[in-house]
């Protein structure tokens, strides 16, 4: 009985929603119009559609421009928090803080940053004598911004992550390898990464499905304004997601049967992502 809340909330707001949206994938709906099945015909043109395979494509590369970069600077800024003595804690705050700050503000404060004109990063430029950069205009710029946002939110979450798993490796087998003569290098990738192995195949997993499930910082970046075609990734579709495409065929186009079919692919390209990412981790650490 003390139990019985939980699983009536899960069932109500966790269960409910995966096996309506299940059914509704196998059926053609708009909100308003009566409901007609469709059977797999929505899963076949899912598979068929251009603009999802280039929203897969845009995901893949921004989740491999910020997640490889973020982890191994996680793991850096965990080795040098680890070797500090003063002001630890204060350190631990301000690496932690990008990650509870809300990514509205967030990727507002970026997009003004890396404005077409009159943004900080291409002030800079050309006061140095070069040329800015239009930076939310070109397929590859636009998603460097977005993978530079990704990556300050999230590197200091995981190097949080990374430093709790220092803390648990012993002092003694850095004293031994001390003593054996092996420099700060051969320590770090002899001793520290295989030790910290297992905590390294969590933030994978969990950066892969976090990365594939891309949506507030495109959505915000470019906004639900534009009078034609809203939310798709700006210019060239350069930022269009995975996640992003399902919002705006589901709840701009009202097309809530395919906006079903697009969640149910997104779940079995992460799930095969996650899986891959999780076989090569453990599969190292052996």
């Amino acid at each position: 009985m003390a139990v019985s809340p939980f699983f009536l909330l899960f069932a109500a707001f966790g269960l409910f929603p995966l096996a309506f949206s299940a059914w509704l994938a196998f059926h053609r709906w708009d909100g308003i119009s009566p409901v007609t099945f469709a059977g797999f015909d929505q899963f076949r043109f899912l598979v068929a559609d251009a603009t999802f395979r280039k929203a897969v494509v845009n995901t893949i590369i921004i989740w491999i421009m910020a997640t490889v970069p973020m982890l191994f600077m996680s793991l850096g800024l965990a080795s040098m928090l680890n070797s500090v003595k003063r002001f630890r804690t204060l350190y631990q705050v301000i690496l932690f803080l990008p990650s509870v700050t809300s990514i509205v503000a967030v990727v507002i404060f970026f997009k003004a940053i890396f404005d077409n004109q009159v943004g900080v990063v291409n002030q800079v430029l050309e006061a140095i004598g070069l040329s800015g950069v239009q930076w939310l205009n070109g397929y590859w710029t636009i998603k460097i911004v977005l993978a530079v946002i990704m990556t300050w939110q999230w590197v200091g979450y995981n190097a949080i992550i990374y430093y709790a798993g220092l803390q648990a490796i012993s002092g003694e087998v850095y004293e031994a390898a001390k003593l054996d003569g092996a420099g700060p290098l051969r320590t770090f990738w002899s001793i520290t990464v295989p030790l910290l192995r297992p905590v390294i195949i969590f933030t994978v997993v969990v950066s892969t499905i976090g990365g594939m499930q891309t949506f507030a910082e495109p959505q915000v970046l470019f906004g639900s304004n534009a009078s034609i075609n809203p939310n798709s990734g700006g210019p060239g579709q350069a930022g269009l997601t995975m996640v992003l495409y399902f919002y705006q065929q589901a709840f701009n186009n009202n097309n809530y049967g395919y906006g079903a079919a697009i969640a149910y692919g997104v779940f079995a390209i992460v799930a095969v992502f996650t899986l891959i990412n999780w076989r090569i981790t453990a599969r190292a650490e052996k």
